[in-house]
């Protein structure tokens, strides 16, 4: 076994209960990660990721017309999906991964957002990950897009990262290149204790900072994100434009 295969997340959990709000009038019949770019729904993106990478369970969160929801994985194929029902109660993110907790199991597991994706380039973003994940070192790694990568992004930034890949919050005065691209390996001990309970996981991600062991690592390709109807055809001219430059 390599070193690689021997630190791979085998679970994962996709972040899908959000309300899409920035999104309508379309998330007014349609949950946020049913919307199509390239006739393709944003959660597949995902789906299909974390398959290509060898995962075997994937805990899915849903809030929102969770029927429709549920009716579109059950028609995946590939890695078992469990569903976290938060139709009682959004837990945000944090609080979305305390609840699945039990079917994420004791190793560390991939994080995604259903809403944000990306391009590979050279690289399979998330084998990078795995390739420098470092448990001795760390208890959480982001993916981090530079701004010049982004599609769809009109933020300051959100960390800084040194020169062996270590991040620390941006000042509020500052600006930085470094944007969370959506995309982590955690490990489950950083919830040790946690209720149940609504908090974003900006609380572990500063706690992981705290203890100096955050990291990232830097995508390869091109990152998008579709918070607003608007930035799907910007998504869309992004694909085909890096489809057109790599047949050139």
């Amino acid at each position: 076994m390599t070193r690689r295969d021997k630190f791979r997340p085998k679970t994962a959990m996709v972040l899908a209960a959000g309300l899409g709000k920035r999104m309508r009038p379309i998330t007014s019949t349609i949950p946020k990660p049913l919307i199509a770019v390239r006739g393709k729904a944003l959660i597949d993106y995902s789906l299909d990721a974390l398959a290509r990478n060898g995962v075997e369970k994937i805990v899915v969160n849903v809030h929102y017309l969770p029927d429709l929801m549920r009716a579109h994985l059950r028609r995946r194929q590939g890695p078992e999906i469990v569903i976290s029902d938060e139709t009682d109660m959004l837990l945000e993110s944090g609080g979305g991964i305390v609840r699945a907790l039990p079917e994420l199991g004791p190793n560390p597991f991939f994080v995604i957002n259903s809403d944000t994706f990306w391009i590979d380039g050279y690289r399979d973003n998330l084998d990078l990950m795995t390739d420098l994940w470092d448990p001795a070192r760390m208890d959480a790694m982001l993916l981090i897009a530079d701004m010049r990568q982004a599609t769809g992004y009109d933020g300051k930034g959100d960390f800084t990262m040194d020169v062996e890949g270590r991040l620390a919050r941006v000042g509020e005065r500052d600006m930085s290149p470094f944007i969370y691209a959506g995309a982590a390996i955690l490990k489950p001990e950083l919830f040790a204790g946690m209720a149940e309970e609504k908090f974003s996981l900006n609380r572990i991600f500063d706690q992981a900072i705290e203890a100096d062991r955050l990291f990232g690592a830097r995508l390869d390709g091109l990152w998008l994100t579709v918070g607003t109807p608007g930035a799907i055809a910007e998504a869309e001219a992004t694909f085909l434009a890096s489809a057109s430059a790599s047949a050139a």
